[in-house]
């Protein structure tokens, strides 16, 4: 079975050529001028799309696809995700984690067991990890490498350095 990975949604056809503009989900934008092969998702089934150019300006990406020549082609495309398989994920520097593998793993410190990491919320500082302790009550941990002590995609497990608490109760 393979895994699929989001990496950006068509949001509309651009010219007459059958290009589609996208908006990017992924941190590293230069990867889509090395795809030769994409995954687009239609009624929950991932079908393979060859990607024949793509063209950036400022922010906005254009993707061109084999066999999609015209605005009536494309137009079908429009709202939809696009995926890549494992193969095609970029390599991470050192300390950079996938989201795919943060979420669901345990988050512990000082050998006890915070909770589990639901979602990982974007902001332009830093990364925000959003994690359930056991009664359901939602802990924010800003995603900092100094309060990180080592994180096991294996294990699903995320060590946070040992000392003093992370967030303080306001009760004023």
């Amino acid at each position: 079975m393979n895994n699929f990975y989001l990496i950006a949604t068509v949001t509309s056809v651009s010219g007459k050529n059958g290009a589609v503009k996208i908006i990017s989900h992924s941190d590293y934008p230069e990867r889509f001028f090395n795809l030769s092969k994409v995954y687009i998702d239609f009624f929950g089934e991932k079908k393979l799309f060859f990607v024949k150019d793509v063209k950036q300006h400022k922010n906005l990406f254009t993707l061109k696809f084999k066999n999609f020549d015209s605005e009536l082609d494309s137009a079908i495309l429009v709202g939809k995700d696009i995926f890549v398989d494992e193969e095609n994920l970029v390599s991470l520097p050192d300390n950079h984690f996938f989201i795919h593998d943060l979420i669901g793993s345990r988050v512990i410190k000082n050998d006890k067991e915070l909770g589990i990491i639901k979602d990982v919320l974007k902001y332009p500082a830093n990364d925000v990890y959003v994690i359930e302790d056991s009664t359901g009550k939602e802990i924010l941990i800003p995603a900092l490498l100094n309060i990180i002590e080592s994180f096991d995609k294996e294990k699903k497990e995320l060590k946070l350095k040992p000392g003093e608490d992370l967030y303080e109760d306001d009760e004023s």
